[in-house]
């Protein structure tokens, strides 16, 4: 429980202390401190001593070490390569410890290791839905504080054990001053990020975590000494407060400013539309609506934070209230996506302004909540619900040349002839904002996109506000200009731009939901070198090196724990052949399991409408059905090589249907409950988990049957490859979609079926 816990509130605080891509590295930090600590358990096991007194003092040193590794990581002033060396080792050391303490647990309790690892997926189980309580309640620092009292409980329950009365005591004393730390510090901020993205973080009228994000107020100067407001998710990504007064009435020179631009393009389009606005943060969106007249306006914002607490009630005065509009603003918290596939309603314009967070969420980096936002299903859903005059308006940064803004034009054009319609290049406008910041930080492209062909009117409308608000049309229908926009739309082969163009802007779909990262395999050199570090972009697409750099550390780990016990065992080194070929069946179910488990929440976020739901759910019911499954292990498999070949046969055959139907069952239930949407999710990946809980037990059993002291290179191994398994996974999703790499993980299961047949041909010689 306390190791779980520590992974991901680790998450949280590198996406704020560093940068959301760096908050995957929590998994891969956990899983290699657990890996080298199964390796370093030959050690202390060899060591004379009291066993439970042993693993008492580790846990104990485990919890100490929590709050020295805390302090460190938030004390941090810069970001650069030999900071965040220091702090992958220093954020090792207790998961190290914990890997000493399991592996020793499970090698000692091998007669009845189906109950020993039970408890542990039980933990871990407990511990995925304690994160959100602690994360809600006392904020990303609370919650590493937490782990560190739940470390200092184990060490009095393994002092306990041991008859060390005096250390037990001592041990509880740690837990209860942890506990009172972590109550402290939700007033004091003694532990707190102070520094983030090498920069101090500003004086802030109001911060505070939930379990998506850390979100601060801080106020700003523009140039004319006129005081402006910005909501900070992650000490990064930011978003305007609107303070515009309703009860007074808009100026002319206020109502020009919010329409003459280009997120205000399609309100002066469609006066008085009703609209639907997703991730509208602090109103600005919701203000251009209004300010054209809108007496409808439905705004979908994913982060309670915000919607409530903030916009609500600490800045409800500075923004005068725009929620607080009943008759004329409807609010929902809600992720934006779900909330249009359940509606029945249809709207004019539906608006995403620059939704894109760069802020993990506790499922993981690269398991962001607008990846949703953008698939060529996501825009079929939408055009889906807009009336025959409805426009679907995207704001996203403009490059030269072009890449999330064209991949915009992707996406409208697969959803278009989706819906029968022939000619998309009578459906799209793009205008662009700020043109003068195409080669610095970032211009702003919005990409109008109209459910019927545009009218004559509409075109002559748009020629005469682009030009009222000096912005750039960069494509308009009937005008075909010599730029990316108007050769893909003229294409009569889409598919062959595509795949000549410098970049990936090729459309991405709900299987494959990654629609910020552009920068192809083939150009990942050229980019390193070249790209602009100025640039939104850099700051997106920087994650695909780190991608390739984790893939690359992982393989490394991996190769070291299968080397490393080999001196360590010295002369206690198996000699039987099959000893060694069977450690492969260790490393198949490592990677695999964690395969299929970031598959399946990245498949059941659209469902769930959230991210740290998917996590919760899907984590909670793969642990609680593995524990479940281990612990029958004994009584199902009982030391029967063809049993643990039907479950691992049948394992691949459930995981390959998972990879088929989750998509049409995630369709049909979009609009039930939540309740009924966790039900169906629990029952549908509940039962490849029981069978998932059975192999890894059953082998360690077999294993401990032909050389003991091997067990704990297993688990070591195991562990590893769940280190390789997790980077590869979001590689995998990357470039060949999520239900190929659900079957991945299905043929590691074969994989390791493969393993048990061929290590099972001399088990005749063997005594019963």
């Amino acid at each position: 429980m306390a190791t779980l816990i520590m992974e991901l509130a680790l998450t949280r605080i590198f996406s704020v202390v560093f940068y959301y891509h760096f908050a995957f590295l929590a998994i891969s930090v956990a899983l290699f401190g657990l890996g080298a600590g199964g390796v370093f358990s030959y050690v202390v096991a060899a060591r004379p001593g009291n066993v439970y007194q042993k693993l008492g003092s580790l846990a104990l040193a485990a919890s100490v070490s929590v709050l020295l590794v805390l302090w460190f990581i938030l004390s941090r002033e810069s970001n650069d390569v030999w900071t965040l060396t220091a702090v992958y080792f220093a954020a090792a050391v207790p998961f190290f410890l914990a890997g000493t303490i399991v592996s020793i647990a499970i090698a000692e309790a091998i007669e009845r290791v189906h109950r020993a690892y039970f408890f542990d997926l039980a933990g871990a189980a407990l511990g995925c839905l304690m994160l959100i309580l602690f994360l809600d309640v006392a904020g990303a620092p609370g919650a590493v504080i937490a782990a560190a009292a739940v470390y200092a409980i184990a060490a009095a329950l393994w002092y306990n054990q041991a008859r060390q009365d005096s250390l037990r005591i001592v041990a509880v004393l740690a837990a209860l001053l942890m506990v009172t730390l972590m109550v402290v510090n939700g007033k004091t901020r003694w532990f707190d990020v102070h520094w983030a993205k090498g920069e101090r973080i500003p004086d802030e009228r109001f911060s505070a975590w939930n379990s998506f994000s850390r979100v601060g107020v801080i106020e700003n100067k523009n140039p004319d000494g006129s005081t402006y407001w910005l909501i900070r998710i992650d000490a990064d990504a930011a978003t305007g407060i609107a303070t515009y007064d309703w009860e007074r009435g808009l100026t002319e020179d206020e109502r020009a400013g919010l329409l003459r631009q280009g997120p205000g393009f399609p309100y002066a389009l469609r006066r008085g539309a009703k609209t639907l606005i997703i991730g509208p943060g602090g109103g600005y969106d919701v203000s251009r609506a209004l300010a054209s007249g809108s007496k409808d306006v439905t705004a979908v914002e994913i982060n309670p934070l915000i919607a409530n607490k903030i916009m609500q009630e600490v800045m409800v005065k500075e923004n005068h209230g725009i929620y607080l509009r009943p008759d004329e603003v409807h609010l929902f918290v809600e992720d934006g996506r779900s909330f249009v596939r359940s509606s029945a309603e249809k709207y004019q314009v539906l608006q995403a302004t620059l939704v894109d967070t760069w802020a993990s969420t506790a499922a993981g980096a690269f398991a962001l909540s607008e990846n949703n936002l953008y698939t060529s299903d996501a825009f079929y859903d939408y055009l889906s619900h807009l009336t025959d005059d409805g426009l679907l308006a995207f704001t996203r940064w403009g490059f030269e040349p072009p890449r999330e803004s064209l991949r915009l034009v992707s996406l409208a054009m697969d959803a278009l002839k989706r819906l029968g319609e022939s000619d998309p290049a009578r459906h799209i406008i793009a205008v662009r904002d700020e043109a003068t910041k195409i080669n610095g930080w970032g211009a702003q492209d919005t990409v109008l996109v109209s459910r019927k062909p545009f009218s004559a009117a509409d075109l002559e409308d748009a020629r005469r506000l682009a030009a009222e608000s000096r912005m750039e049309l960069v494509y308009l229908p009937g005008q075909h200009p010599n730029n990316a926009f108007g050769q893909l739309l003229a294409s009569a082969n889409p598919a062959d731009f595509w795949n000549s163009y410098q970049y990936d802007v090729s459309p991405v779909g709900d299987d494959r939901p990654f629609f910020f990262y552009t920068v192809q395999p083939r150009d990942l050199w050229n980019f390193v070198r070249n790209a602009n570090q100025q640039s939104a972009d850099y700051k997106i697409n920087r994650a695909v090196p780190l991608l390739f750099g984790l893939i690359g550390l992982s393989v490394v780990v991996t190769a070291l724990i299968l080397i490393l016990p080999r001196l360590l065992l010295g002369s206690r080194l198996p000699k039987q052949k099959d000893v060694m070929k069977f450690l492969w069946y260790f490393l198949c179910l490592g990677a695999g399991y964690i395969l299929v488990q970031v598959a399946l929440i990245q498949k059941f976020v659209l469902l769930l409408g959230h991210p740290t739901y998917a996590l919760t759910v899907i984590v909670f019911s793969m642990l609680v059905a593995s524990g479940v499954g281990s612990y029958l292990s004994g009584r199902v498999i009982a030391g029967n090589d063809m049993r643990l070949v039907r479950v691992l046969s049948a394992v691949a055959v459930l995981v390959g249907i998972l990879a088929f139907v989750s998509t049409p069952l995630v369709t049909a239930a979009a609009g039930w409950s939540l309740a009924a949407k966790v039900l169906l999710t629990t029952l549908s990946v509940a039962p490849a988990a029981f069978l998932m809980g059975m192999p890894f037990p059953s082998g360690l059993r077999r294993l401990e049957k032909r050389h003991a002291p091997s067990v704990r290179w297993a688990w070591s191994l195991n562990a590893a490859a769940s280190v390789l398994g997790s980077a590869g996974a979001i590689f995998l999703a990357i470039y060949i979609g999520l239900r190929a790499t659900l079957l991945v993980g299905a043929a590691l299961y074969l994989c390791a079926l493969i393993v048990i047949l061929a290590t099972r041909q001399r088990d005749a010689d063997l005594p019963a």
